[in-house]
C-alpha cells in the first residue's frame, strides 16, 4: 500500500512537471516599456507565467519541457483595443452569420496572427458573451474576447437610459455608441441622448466608449466623463482637447487602418502580395476587391477621398497627443468587410511608427498599455509573474524594425501553442 501511494505521488509530480514549460536563451520584451531582457528565461505553469528573468535569476524546474529560444524575441500577445467580432463572412454581413462557429473562426484568425486579446466594440451577441465567460482557463486555444454588446442607437434620453440598463443586464464590459454623421450622410445622435447614455452608464458603474470623428464632439464626450475611440480627423487637436483627455485618465486609440480601409481598394494594394497576408486571405475576397468596377467606384467616391485626407490629420494628431504624454493604445476597427482581422493589426503597428512613435512605444500600446486601458493589467499584455501566458515568439527583433512582428514563428495562449 505504501509503495503504491509513493508511486502515485511520484507519477503526479512527473505529470505536473511535464505541464511546465520553460523558454530559455530568449530576448524578452515584457510589455511594460522597461528594460529588455537578453538571455532571458520564462516559465509557464498552469497557463500562467510563474517566473521571468535572466538565466542567472530563473532556473527551469526539473522535468519542465524546455524550449530553446536562442536568437528569438518573445513579446506579449498583441491586444486590439478596438476590433469587432461580428456577423461578417467574406464581404457580406448578415445576422444569420452570427453563429458560435463564425465567432470562433474570427477569434482563431486573430490569434494565428498573434492578436491574443480583442476588445470587440459593438455588434456582439450571445455566442461572444459565452466565449468571454468561458475563457479564463488553462485550456484556452484562441483569442480572448471582451464585449460591448449592441451599439446603442437610442432616439430619446428615456430610450437611452433603458438601452444602457439592458446592456448592463447583459453584463457587457462597456457601453458603446456612435457620435458621427458619416461625413454628412446621416444625422448625429443628439446631445441630450448621448448625455443620457454617458450618465446612465456611470450610474451602472460602466464605461461609455464613444465613436467620434470631429474635435468638438470628442470634447463634448470628454466633458461628460465618457471615453473616445478613433482619431480626431476633421482638424488638429488643441490644448483644450489635450487637457480634457489628460483629465479623463483614459487613452487615445487612433485606429489608423480604419481610414486606410476606406480608400485603399481604389487600386490593388501592395499587401495583397505579402505572404504573411496571403496565408490566411480568402482568394475569392481578393478577387472581388480587385474587380475594376469596384476599384473605380472607390476611386470616384467623395467619401473615400475625404477619409484619405482625414488620415493625414489623424497622423498629425497622434503625434501631438503622444508628445503631450497621453497613453496611446492600439486599435484597428477590424472585423467589418475587407478590414482583415489579424493582419491589419501588424499594419497598424507600422503606421503608428510612421506617425512618430518609437517601436517600443508601439509595442507597449499594443500590449501592456492596451491591457491597462481595458482594465486587464496583470492578467494579459505583460510577461510578468501571474499573468496569463499569452505570448509570441518572433524570429526577428521588433525594436530594430516594427515590421519584424511579422516574423511570427509561434503563438501561445495560456501556455498552449496554437
Amino acid at each position: 500500500m505504501l509503495r503504491t501511494a509513493l508511486l502515485l505521488v511520484l507519477l503526479s509530480h512527473l505529470a505536473s512537471a511535464a505541464d511546465v514549460r520553460a523558454f530559455t536563451n530568449a530576448r524578452i520584451i515584457d510589455g511594460t516599456g522597461g528594460l529588455v531582457l537578453e538571455n532571458g528565461t520564462l516559465i509557464i505553469e498552469d497557463g500562467r507565467i510563474s517566473a521571468v528573468g535572466t538565466a542567472a535569476q530563473v532556473k527551469p524546474p526539473r522535468g519542465a519541457t524546455m524550449i530553446n529560444a536562442a536568437g528569438k524575441t518573445i513579446i506579449p500577445g498583441l491586444i486590439n483595443a478596438h476590433g469587432h467580432v461580428s456577423d461578417v463572412q467574406g464581404l457580406r454581413s448578415a445576422p444569420e452569420f452570427y453563429t458560435p462557429e463564425n465567432v470562433s473562426r474570427q477569434l482563431g484568425l486573430y490569434a494565428r496572427y498573434g492578436v491574443t486579446t480583442v476588445f470587440s466594440l459593438g455588434g456582439d451577441g450571445p455566442p461572444a458573451f459565452r466565449m468571454r465567460d468561458e475563457q479564463n482557463t488553462p485550456a484556452l486555444k484562441r483569442a480572448r474576447i471582451y464585449v460591448a454588446g449592441p451599439v446603442l442607437t437610442s432616439a430619446t434620453p428615456e430610450a437611452a437610459r433603458h438601452d444602457v440598463d439592458a446592456v448592463a443586464a447583459m453584463k457587457a464590459d462597456v457601453v458603446k455608441i456612435r457620435l458621427d454623421d458619416n461625413l454628412g450622410a446621416s444625422k448625429k445622435m443628439p446631445p441630450a441622448v448621448y448625455t443620457a447614455v454617458i450618465q446612465e452608464a456611470k450610474l451602472k458603474g460602466m464605461r461609455a466608449i464613444v465613436h467620434i470623428f470631429y474635435l468638438d464632439d470628442a470634447k463634448a464626450v470628454l466633458r461628460l466623463g465618457g471615453e473616445i475611440t478613433h482619431s480626431v480627423r476633421d482638424r488638429e487637436v488643441d490644448n483644450e482637447f489635450i487637457a480634457l483627455l489628460k483629465q479623463s485618465g483614459s487613452a487615445y486609440c487612433p485606429t489608423l487602418m480604419r481610414e486606410v480601409s476606406t480608400f485603399v481598394y481604389e487600386s490593388t494594394p501592395d499587401f495583397f502580395a505579402d505572404p504573411f497576408f496571403l496565408r490566411e486571405a480568402d482568394p475569392q475576397v481578393l478577387a472581388q476587391l480587385k474587380e475594376p468596377g469596384r476599384q473605380q467606384a472607390m476611386h470616384d467616391s467623395v467619401a473615400a477621398q475625404k477619409y484619405k485626407a482625414g488620415l493625414q490629420v489623424a497622423n498629425r494628431n497622434l503625434k501631438k497627443v503622444l508628445d503631450a504624454g497621453i497613453p496611446i493604445v492600439m486599435g484597428t476597427d477590424t472585423g467589418p468587410a475587407a478590414r482583415f482581422q489579424g493582419y491589419f493589426e501588424h499594419m497598424e503597428l507600422e503606421m503608428m511608427v510612421q506617425a512618430g512613435m518609437t517601436p517600443m512605444q508601439v509595442l507597449v500600446a499594443a500590449t501592456g498599455g492596451a491591457a491597462k486601458y481595458m482594465k486587464l493589467a496583470g492578467q494579459v499584455g505583460t510577461l510578468q509573474k501571474g499573468a496569463w501566458a499569452d505570448l509570441l515568439v518572433l524570429g526577428k527583433n521588433p525594436l530594430e524594425d516594427i515590421r519584424n512582428t511579422r516574423s511570427l514563428e509561434s503563438v501561445w495562449v495560456a501556455g498552449n501553442r496554437l
